[in-house]
């Protein structure tokens, strides 16, 4: 029984991890332009076949083409797609967003198909560690410690730091954060470098997870990762990573719980209880103080 809530619990907070690390990657962004990136799951596929094209030579290449892969293109979208319109309305910017995944969707299957492929990647993540008698597997315990390192980097970096400042200003107040001297290009550009990167660190652990590459790896991800944004707090990015961390819960406590032959519903009852969260905090849970239109 207790080995059971523990597997349980290293399931749900391992899960949790990864949402978490996917919301901060569309609450960043949301935080700094008012733009929610649908082309961050993108980011998330670029990533994944770095990971299939480097994985045979080491896992360092490996690891070091997806973050390579996945900054690049997140630099790349946000100069040629995102900039053009920074004046834009929110609207607009969403369904550039949104044309811009399409388009590197359907020319990724134009190249290299749209079947899965296999990628052995960090097998060794696979075996069961025994903690206090109770065995878990490797690849959970990693992700739990990357996504905290992760939460307390970006704390960090945020708090601390000038290029943080900026960017915590930039997301309290865009033209007045201008007004004082904080270069948009700059700013957008590190938000979306930063984005790139956490799309990589999850790609890595999701590719790790599953053995498979595709070209919408990614998809599923992005919407969960938006859902999540949501109901923590659009503007918020404390508030991603608590809905990103209640969504993975919520969705293995469902897997546990629900009689087996309402398990394939498992999705239905997520977004029934997301629902029931949004009616009673529409604003999300940690709402931003200062939800306005910027850029």
């Amino acid at each position: 029984m207790i080995e059971t809530i523990v597997q349980v619990a290293a399931d749900a907070v391992s899960l949790g991890g990864l949402y978490a690390l996917s919301a901060l990657g569309i609450g960043l962004i949301f935080g700094v332009m008012r733009l929610i990136n649908f082309a961050h799951g993108d980011l998330i596929t670029a990533a994944g076949y770095a990971v299939l094209l480097f994985a045979s030579q080491s896992v360092a290449f490996a690891i070091v083409g997806a973050l390579v892969a996945a900054i690049l293109a997140a630099l790349a979208i946000e100069r040629a797609a995102f900039r053009p319109l920074r004046g834009a309305d929110p609207a607009t910017l969403l369904i550039a967003s949104f044309a811009v995944s399409v388009f590197l969707q359907k020319t990724l299957i134009l190249f290299v198909g749209g079947r899965p492929k296999g990628v052995n990647f960090l097998p060794v993540l696979e075996q069961q560690v025994a903690i206090l008698g109770i065995h878990v597997q490797l690849l959970q315990i990693v992700t739990i410690l990357v996504t905290a390192a992760i939460l307390i980097a970006l704390s960090w970096f945020l708090k601390r730091t000038r290029y943080g400042l900026e960017m915590r200003a930039a997301a309290e107040n865009f033209r007045v954060a201008r007004l004082l001297g904080v270069r948009a290009d700059r700013v957008i550009a590190m938000a979306f470098a930063i984005s790139g990167a956490l799309a990589a660190i999850v790609s890595l652990l999701f590719t790790a997870e599953t053995g498979l590459v595709q070209p919408r790896m990614g998809l599923q991800l992005v919407i969960v990762a938006f859902v999540s944004t949501v109901i923590g707090g659009l503007g918020n990015l404390a508030g991603a990573a608590l809905g990103g961390f209640l969504v993975g819960v919520t969705t293995i406590l469902l897997q546990s719980l629900l009689p087996e032959d309402l398990r394939a519903f498992r999705e239905a009852f997520v977004f029934i209880v997301v629902i029931a969260v949004l009616l009673l905090r529409p604003q999300g849970l940690l709402p931003a103080r200062g939800l306005r239109e910027r850029v």
